[in-house]
């Protein structure tokens, strides 16, 4: 075994003089004897000289840690750790495990991910994430109200504060406030956001965060019929305003469609429900950050659908699963998996070929919730789901798969009875926050389910 994962390493092409800055110390300046190669075989006293075995080993640490070890992945820098007491020792290094993790999942997903290693550290998190050995459901309440009370509302995760803005009310009144809870506190509860100003009262929209302490409002079902409108917020303002951004070539007006955010600016919004009822297949991207930003149609389609989820995996990379979804005449939950790369020159959504149990995926289901784990796989869970199946049943794809393969991931603790898309938010990339239940009409948002990926530092206490 050891052979075979050195092996990996004799074609490295590295250029010794063009190291950015040390990362390590050196040990010594001892040549490795084969005691280091390999712990177990101390009791031998034979030596050999360096140029006998792997010249991988006459690399100093520096080089190793940073020109090779680094641009690993997690799961592959663990299996070098057990090789031998040398790279044991660099690989727990917490500094290049980091490293190792920013390479592989990018920097605004390590920066995110900050606030969970600081208990853990980056060699035992990444583990976490990668084998989900330490994921489990729990249950806790929170205090404040949100009132009045309402449904189909939509939610997202700023940081370690959840925000909730609009939804239907009694009566199918549309609702216009924003209300923040505050995981960071001591007792948290939920607050209203006073604003000065608000968009026009709506539900069946879609939050979503853009970056720092903004947020994002497009569409949804107002007072006055559907909208295509986008208001943009900064939660950390001093005074909180609701900003409307103008731009050309806006979508349909639409409802329960899908949105997420790339690059921290770049809103994607697709399908919905249009007026009449009719179902949409299209898919549009908005930049944000432009001066003056315009609405540009990606010029690919598939079946017309709504409820269904789109989220960002690899750095370009979409992934859209489930929904309501046209099929002839009639209309049918759905299991399909779609992915598409924003980056190509002319991105098409592709159907995901899946495999696994069941044998087409997790059962058809819409307004679900997908959670892009930082690794780049996708987990599935609850919704309106086709018959007798349970919403907390958890389903796991790697979307990068030569052939991707559904996986149920089974997770001890209290699960939620339900879990819907519009209600539910990633925070820090390891904590999925379901928010309430619901007893017929009446939702109860001070009751909430978190699934928690890794280890919570609190449990170790």
């Amino acid at each position: 075994m050891m052979g075979s994962s050195l092996k990996l390493f004799s074609d490295a092409n590295i250029d010794l003089s063009n190291i950015s800055y040390p990362v390590y110390k050196q040990q010594s300046n001892r040549r490795p004897s084969i005691q280091d190669m390999n712990p177990a075989s101390h009791e031998h006293t034979t030596k050999i000289q360096c140029s006998d075995y792997c010249g991988i080993f006459q690399l100093s640490d520096e080089v190793l840690a940073h020109n090779i070890l680094s641009r690993l992945s997690p799961r592959d820098v663990a299996s070098i750790g057990s090789v031998c007491t040398r790279m044991h020792q660099l690989t727990k290094n917490d500094h290049l495990r980091k490293m190792v993790c920013q390479n592989a999942w990018g920097r605004d997903v390590t920066v995110r991910l900050e606030m969970s290693t600081k208990m853990l550290g980056w060699g035992r998190l990444a583990r976490e994430l990668t084998t989900l050995e330490a994921a489990s459901w729990r249950k806790f309440t929170v205090g404040g109200r949100v009132e009045p009370s309402r449904c189909n509302f939509s939610a997202c995760a700023v940081g370690n504060r959840l925000v909730l803005f609009g939804g239907e009310g009694v009566n199918m009144q549309p609702m216009d406030d924003t209300f923040v809870l505050n995981l960071d506190a001591a007792k948290p509860e939920w607050r209203r956001v006073k604003v000065s100003a608000s968009p026009p009262g709506r539900w069946g929209h879609t939050l979503t965060w853009l970056n720092g302490s903004w947020l994002v409002v497009f569409g949804g079902c107002g007072q006055q019929g559907l909208l295509n409108d986008v208001f943009v917020l900064d939660l950390d303002a001093q005074q909180p305003t609701w900003r409307e951004v103008t731009s050309d070539g806006p979508p349909l007006p639409r409802s329960w469609h899908s949105s997420c955010t790339l690059d921290g600016s770049k809103l994607l919004v697709s399908g919905g429900c249009a007026e009449s009822g009719v179902l949409l297949s299209d898919t549009f991207l908005l930049d944000l950050a432009k001066e003056k930003p315009a609405w540009k149609e990606i010029p690919t389609s598939w079946s017309s659908r709504l409820g269904h989820t789109m989220s960002v995996y690899g750095k370009s990379k979409l992934f859209m699963f489930g929904g309501m979804a046209k099929s002839g005449s009639l209309r049918l939950r759905s299991s399909d998996a779609y992915t598409m790369d924003v980056g190509e020159k002319n991105p098409q959504w592709r159907q995901l070929a899946t495999t696994g149990f069941p044998s087409v995926g997790p059962p058809p289901r819409l307004d679900h919730v997908t959670v892009t784990l930082p690794c780049g796989r996708i987990i599935i869970f609850g919704g309106s789901i086709a018959g007798l199946h349970s919403p907390a049943e958890l389903f796991l794809l790697d979307p990068a798969e030569e052939k991707p393969t559904w996986r149920i991931l089974n997770v001890p603790g209290q699960p939620p009875k339900f879990a819907w898309g519009h209600s539910t938010c990633v925070v820090g990339g390891t904590r999925v926050l379901v928010l309430g239940g619901h007893t017929g009409e009446e939702w109860i948002l001070n009751e909430l389910h978190e699934l928690c990926l890794a280890s919570r530092p609190d449990e170790d206490s």
